[in-house]
């Protein structure tokens, strides 16, 4: 019996590549020309979008290890994928989101 290795990716490498599509894609802001990074996302935060309307969040790295947060992670994951320039779309209702992030902080 040949043992089939999952096609899933490990988390680091899911959350590593997680970060790479967290630009504000399709928002007009300042980039620092060297490292291509929006201005206003502070170091140790990145961008998502939330809700039928995309709004924009800037949330702590730090919600990656958090259980709560994965799980909206894997339901975006389910839902849009990472291989895509639309940025890290949350699909949740922006109160849902709102009040979760509120409890981790």
């Amino acid at each position: 019996m040949a043992i089939r290795k999952s096609n899933k990716m490990p988390q680091t490498a899911v959350i590593k590549q997680i970060l790479k599509r967290c630009s504000s894609l399709g928002k007009k802001q300042s980039y620092d020309d060297e490292q291509g990074l929006p201005l206003d996302v502070p170091k140790g935060h990145f961008v998502v979008y939330v809700g039928e309307n995309r709004s924009r969040y800037i949330v702590p790295v730090s919600f990656l290890t958090r259980p709560e947060f994965q799980s909206l992670l894997h339901q975006a994951e389910e839902e849009f994928g990472f291989d895509h320039d639309m940025g890290l779309t949350i699909p949740c209702e922006e109160v849902v989101f709102q009040s979760l992030t509120s409890m981790l902080r």
